[in-house]
């Protein structure tokens, strides 16, 4: 396997996990979903734009959460 692939692969793998760690969903609110959601969302999104790149991945989660933040206040 390429390193690149195998980056990849970690980044959905650690989100995943992640996602899977909220064992608090039920008690989160609308918003606070919202914002998980849009950051996980975000952070796939950046690793494939910037091939695996770490900034790539946090700067998307980042940009995410905050549009997934902005959405749940609706």
């Amino acid at each position: 396997m390429k390193l690149n692939s195998i980056c990849k692969f970690a980044v959905v793998a650690v989100l995943v996990t992640a996602t899977a760690g909220c064992s608090s969903w039920d008690s989160m609110s609308r918003r606070q979903k919202s914002t998980v959601t849009g950051a996980g969302i975000g952070g796939v999104a950046g690793a494939v734009i910037t091939g695996g790149g770490v900034l790539g991945t946090v700067g998307g989660a980042a940009i995410g959460g905050i549009i997934g933040d902005q959405v749940g206040k609706h």
